[in-house]
């Protein structure tokens, strides 16, 4: 046989074997994992990647689609060349636009052997059939042609190339922040057309009603004083203690997303947020310039929200809100004010949904209020708990928690 020929076969027979097809679908299950596609794609825990819940958006609830091996309602009988295109293009397997709810607009980074890697894990989801739900969109945003015209104003295609004058460790961590982990789209700020103001880039948004925390190394509202090993700590177990904990949809790219990753890719998308542009944001204070431990005969107290506290809160984070060895404390914590804007959004929506947050360290748990609290008894709480440990200018108002109790989560 020409040798030629030999080393094309043996080529072939290397890349078709058993063991290099399970190293490309181990390598998809890490990427899939660092792309965070189960927590959008995962209505029911018990069906992973199923599809079916809802993305709460400006104009309306799009709902996630089935993305597991059955054929009929999931992606089972998509093509390679189908499923690349959806991910970089935002173009469905019949030509339909897709939402930009879905990141193509950051997968389009990606290359082409992480994405069929990707498709290489997808295909051994075991199949469920179901069928999402019709997206809740408003007239004229349910108009699918319209994306064309979005995407001429919000999206660039391309693949990332990298950047020789910087190193391979802030390259994988430029691809990882920008491209597959797309921690900008919930992290920057969206104009009037939902596409992402690239002039605020990675300094905080809100999402789903939560407030997104500014990624940039602005030093009193980003991560500009947090240190490397803090971060890194946040990322994998989604506990900073002093700093931050991972609540709402950032608990759950804790949960099924960053706790997976290595902690060299951690660390290179440490490196890249170290060197983006700072976001400065108007009237941040350092958050220990206000909020104090609360008096011991706190239940003697003459306020609902103190009230409130005593019965709902001090059992767990203590009389004096400053937490336990379980238990995170109050005093200057993020929730309570510290992120560089005045608001209560993050404290409202976990008294209203609790928190539920497993990694390999700890499940943190806190149980949702929601059921038993009315939204003026929740308004009352969260003004006594930032009056008191955190943000003084920090407040609400019973129309305002009803305003995020029914947004979807």
């Amino acid at each position: 046989m020409n040798a030629r020929f030999t080393g094309v076969f043996v080529l072939l027979a290397c890349l078709l074997s058993p063991a290099n097809a399970q190293t490309k679908a181990a390598q998809g299950e890490y990427l899939v994992r660092a792309g965070g596609c189960m927590s959008c794609h995962t209505a029911d825990p018990a069906r992973p990647f199923a599809g079916g819940r809802p993305i709460a958006t400006p104009f309306g609830n799009v709902y996630a689609p089935n993305i597991t091996s059955d054929r009929e309602t999931g992606i089972g009988a998509w093509t390679d060349a189908q499923f690349i295109r959806a991910m970089r293009e935002g173009i469905g397997r019949n030509g339909e636009r897709l939402y930009p709810a879905f990141p193509y607009t950051a997968y389009t980074l990606l290359s082409d052997a992480d994405l069929l890697s990707m498709r290489a894990w997808l295909a051994t989801v075991p199949p469920v059939r179901t069928a999402r739900p019709r997206n809740a969109l408003s007239f004229p945003f349910d108009q699918r042609w319209l994306m064309t015209l979005w995407n001429l104003f919000n999206f660039s295609p391309g693949r990332f190339v990298a950047d020789p004058s910087k190193s391979a460790e802030w390259n994988r961590g430029a691809y990882l922040v920008e491209g597959l982990g797309h921690c900008g789209e919930c992290h920057t700020p969206r104009n009037w057309l939902g596409g992402l103001d690239r002039s605020e880039r990675l300094g905080g948004a809100t999402i789903a009603g939560w407030q997104a925390g500014n990624l940039t190394p602005e030093r009193v509202a980003g991560i500009g004083a947090w240190r490397d090993d803090e971060l890194l700590r946040f990322l994998s177990t989604g506990a900073a203690p002093g700093r931050a904990y991972a609540l709402g949809p950032m608990a759950e790219v804790v949960a099924t997303s960053t706790q997976f990753m290595t902690t060299a890719d951690l660390r290179a998308m440490i490196t890249y947020l170290r060197a983006v542009p700072p976001v400065a944001v108007k009237a941040a204070r350092v958050r220990t310039s206000f909020g104090r431990p609360a008096r011991t005969d706190i239940t003697a107290l003459d306020s609902d929200g103190a009230r409130l506290y005593a019965a709902a809160c001090a059992s767990c984070h203590g009389v004096t809100g400053e937490g336990g060895k379980s238990f995170p404390s109050l005093v200057h914590d993020s929730v309570t004010g510290a992120l560089g804007i005045a608001t209560t959004n993050n404290l409202v929506l976990v008294i209203l949904h609790g928190v539920n947050r497993q990694t390999r360290d700890a499940h943190a748990q806190m149980p949702a209020f929601g059921a038993q609290l009315t939204d003026e008894e929740i308004a009352a709480l969260a003004n006594f708990i930032t009056r008191q440990f955190g943000d003084p200018s920090a407040t609400t108002d019973a129309k305002t928690v009803a305003r995020l109790r029914a947004i979807a989560q």
